[in-house]
């Protein structure tokens, strides 16, 4: 367990949004800095994109003699008055130490752990609000599930918040269906985080995963046609605070039924986010077509096959195939979303009702975006300048369905071996 030892400083700890997600992670991490007050502030802050929110009359917290329950009010007042989501993460309770606020930099006032968990489109304009808004020491963990593709390159999501702020930002990512997690039903997840050597005062620890890259993405973009590299100039953290190494980011996510494992692998456990979630549209396609659990089964196989070959293609000097096999954030969260996830559930509507996978999304995720889409289309982008689209055949047959060039019957054909 991390103690705070002779520093003296304790870390303030920030979520960057605050849908099912965010505010499960936002529950996580607020019972832990309240058990470790060595460590951390006890209260944290959560960023919360301002809306006016009318309280269902299913609600346990609904009261008819009550303005709070009979008039539109902002959810941030909703949120700290009942202690609880009541429109993203409803019938969970939220610890007292969480303050929900609207302005994004009182949010990150003195933060030296920002956690991002919002969805991939914001990223930019919430990392252009905050340059010059944050402590210039600062580190980051992106919960954003997926990357930025377009037909020039891949980058990961906490590589774009590390530039664009100036940070050293890792990654989290598994098998974590938000809802379970708050309702704390047990499952893992994986944390990467490779301490940038400027902040080392001990080694990186070389576990829990076998064979952690432990190459410092600071240095290090994936690799592009031009094999170009982006820097990062960092600011040291003071000695005065805890150093923000594995120890210390498993004491602020580990919890009895969330349990963490550490790698240093920040490139692998962002594509496995990634690229599951197009691999749980092809399992909910034919899910949907009613074909039973030995399509599926196969549709996960070739899923696993081609993230793990996308990764070593096109991130070979920062993944680890392990990385994709052995923890959460691969073959875990993989199986999770192909079975229960919001991609695969969206795409076996879709085949039930015979209508788009984006008229699915409109009616019944209210309000939240599907990644798996996106993701999709992107990656096939990707491919198809590189003249690589053969290679992925799932990969190309979701792009293709996504977009009405093929149907969910056709998927066998589509990745018949050649």
């Amino acid at each position: 367990m991390a103690t705070l030892g002779s520093s003296q400083s304790r870390h303030k700890v920030t979520v960057v949004g605050s849908g099912n997600w965010g505010s499960a992670i936002a529950k996580i991490v607020a019972e832990n800095v309240r058990e470790h007050p060595d460590v951390f502030d006890r209260h944290i802050r959560m960023w919360v994109h301002e809306e006016t929110v009318t309280l269902s009359k299913q609600s346990r917290h609904y009261d008819p003699s009550s303005e709070l329950s009979t008039q539109p009010q902002k959810l941030t007042a909703l949120i700290n008055h009942f202690h609880e989501n009541v429109k993203y993460l409803p019938d969970i309770t939220l610890p007292d130490n969480i303050t929900a606020t609207a302005s994004l930099i009182e949010a990150v006032v003195d933060s030296t752990v920002l956690i991002f968990n919002l969805p991939h489109q914001f990223i930019g304009d919430i990392c252009d609000q905050l340059k010059g808004k944050i402590l210039p020491y600062a580190r980051g963990i992106s919960c954003v599930k997926g990357v930025l593709v377009s037909s020039d390159g891949v980058s990961l999501f906490s590589e774009d918040i590390g530039s664009k702020l100036g940070i050293y930002c890792g990654a989290l990512s598994g098998a974590n269906i938000a809802t379970e997690v708050a309702q704390e039903k047990f499952s893992e997840t994986t944390v990467a985080y490779d301490p940038p050597s400027i902040d080392s005062r001990n080694p990186t620890p070389h576990g829990p995963s076998p064979t952690s890259s432990h190459v410092n993405l600071v240095d290090l973009t994936p690799k592009s046609d031009a094999g170009a590299t982006r820097k990062v100039r960092l600011e040291p953290l003071p000695q005065e605070f805890p150093p923000l190494d594995h120890a210390v980011f498993k004491t602020l996510f580990h919890r009895p039924y969330f349990h963490v494992s550490l790698v240093s692998d920040v490139a692998g456990v962002s594509l496995g986010g990634a690229l599951k979630n197009i691999v749980a549209l092809a399992a909910g396609s034919v899910d949907g077509l009613g074909w039973g659990d030995n399509a599926k089964a196969a549709i996960m196989r070739v899923g696993l096959l081609e993230m793990v070959k996308f990764g070593k293609e096109f991130f070979s000097d920062a993944v680890d195939a392990a990385t994709f096999t052995e923890e959460s954030c691969g073959v875990a969260d993989l199986i999770t979303s192909c079975s229960g996830g919001r991609n695969a559930r969206c795409a076996k509507l879709a085949v039930e009702r015979g209508i788009s996978i984006e008229e699915v999304e409109r009616t019944e995720l209210n309000g939240q975006i599907l990644q798996g889409t996106s993701t999709a289309r992107e990656v096939n982008g990707f491919l198809k300048a590189r003249g690589r689209e053969a290679d992925y055949p799932l990969f190309t047959a979701v792009a293709n369905i996504v977009e009405g060039k093929a149907k969910a019957e056709d998927i066998p054909a589509l990745i018949a071996p050649k």
